[in-house]
């Protein structure tokens, strides 16, 4: 690799700084956050302001926020993703840790949609595809991204009573009982399913956000019930909301604290 120029680093540290907070900053206050000479910290801002990555704050003088340039580069950025190629480079990633099979999927209705797919290489494992359909509620992706569904969304997908469709003999059969178990997702942050779509199967799946942070897909790791357990359970709730986590970074998902 190259040398890294210092100044350039400087630059980018400024700019990164405008992320948090209420967006504004002030030289003396970037002065003070990056221990940096405060004659350096003004030839940058100069310099930025006059590219248009900072712009003054009309109504705070000597107050600067991020200009047009960074959202176009932003917007250029989120123009060129694919939520299916950079969720199949993050469920590889997150397959080669765990060594189970990783998913991404969108919801579409009440079903969901398997867009990315990584197979475990152990002999025993979850056999699919990316393509398939299943129903949103019997799979730990799909009522994962049902939890996510603002109130009035959700009610518009699903009935308030009723029977749902089973694929397994632990599959939640009642509106009731899914709106309970949703419930506790959103609470808990990460959704699981034991054998409720393949009676030999558990998954654990964790939100995927956008850089606006609305959950547009879910990435699940499932397991053969052979190596299942509340441990593994855990670890790999764990390594889902890491690489969900990562996936939603490529998306240009900051998360917040």
């Amino acid at each position: 690799m190259g040398r890294r120029v210092p100044a350039v680093s400087r630059a980018l540290d400024i700019l990164e700084l405008f992320l948090e907070g209420d967006g504004t900053l002030s030289a003396p206050e970037i002065t003070r956050r990056l221990q940096l000479p405060r004659t350096t910290v003004h030839e940058l801002v100069t310099t930025l302001a006059a590219r248009s990555y900072l712009v003054p704050v009309p109504e705070q003088p000597g107050r600067y926020r991020l200009g047009v340039r960074t959202y176009q580069l932003g917007s250029r950025y989120a123009e060129n993703l694919d939520l299916a190629a950079e969720g199949q480079q993050v469920a590889r990633e997150v397959a080669e840790t765990c060594d189970e099979t990783v998913h991404v999927a969108v919801l579409e209705d009440t079903d969901v949609i398997y867009i990315a797919k990584v197979d475990s290489t152990h002999a025993v494992r979850m056999v699919s595809a990316a393509g398939r359909r299943l129903p949103a509620h019997c799979t730990a992706v799909g009522k994962m991204l049902l939890a996510s569904l603002p109130e009035d969304e959700l009610d518009a997908r699903l009935p308030h009573d009723g029977t749902l469709v089973a694929m397994t003999g632990n599959s939640i059969t009642s509106a009731a009982g899914l709106r309970r178990a949703l419930a506790e997702i959103r609470e808990r942050g990460f959704a699981v399913e034991e054998r409720e779509s393949n009676p030999d199967v558990s998954c654990v799946a964790a939100p995927v956000r956008d850089r606006a942070g609305r959950v547009v897909a879910a990435l699940s790791i499932s397991v053969p019930m052979i190596r299942w357990s509340d441990e593994r359970r855990d670890e790999l709730a764990r390594l889902a909301r890491e690489g969900a986590g990562r996936l939603s970074e490529l998306l240009g998902h900051r998360r917040r604290g």
